[in-house]
């Protein structure tokens, strides 16, 4: 069965987003891009909440600027073709390889858990994520976590959510000392 995993960057103190709709404390350098780049390789559908599709629509046409570097080109090439579903109750059209979600979120994991695959389903989004996490469909948790405190904004992980036992599967320290963690769901 296809895993479900949720990455993002997130603040020591546990935010993906600051108290001022701020995250330019997230951007990678060169080496975090490039483990970022090699993660998305082994996604076969991205799920999304409609704030983070919003985000990631300048990867749509990211391609066409001239100032792009290799490895942003290289992130454009693989983030384009890659399937999403956006779960938005405002949206009434997406762009790109990207359609909105026909069913709740439990559905469409399931639908696509049996669709043939080895990829991963990756899910984007805390709020999307959160909903996730209290049906228990995530299978693993992969934080990139930088030395900041925000001091607060949204959190990675939703609050007052039931006890979930990890198990820890990776972990890396990147020169810039972001550490990537990686955990998987212990079942």
């Amino acid at each position: 069965m296809r895993s479900v995993t949720y990455s993002m960057s997130v603040s020591l103190d546990g935010y993906i987003v600051g108290p001022d709709g701020n995250f330019n404390w997230t951007a990678p350098v060169e080496e975090v891009f490039r483990f970022w780049i090699d993660e998305i390789r082994q996604v076969d559908v991205h799920l999304l909440g409609r704030r983070l599709y919003e985000t990631m629509l300048y990867w749509e046409t990211a391609d066409q600027d001239p100032t792009l570097d290799d490895s942003m080109r290289e992130w454009t090439a693989l983030w384009k073709p890659l399937p999403k579903v956006v779960f938005s109750t405002t949206l009434s059209a997406v762009q790109g390889n990207a359609r909105l979600a026909s069913g709740g979120l439990a559905e469409e994991i399931g639908r696509l858990r049996a669709e043939p695959g080895e990829g991963e389903i990756a899910i984007g989004g805390a709020t999307l994520a959160a909903e996730a996490a209290a049906l228990g469909l995530i299978d693993e948790y992969r934080t990139m976590v930088y030395p900041v405190l925000v001091g607060g904004g949204i959190p990675y992980f939703p609050r007052n959510e039931r006890r979930v036992d990890l198990e820890l599967v990776e972990t890396r320290t990147f020169s810039s000392k972001v550490v990537y963690l990686h955990h998987r769901v212990a079942r």
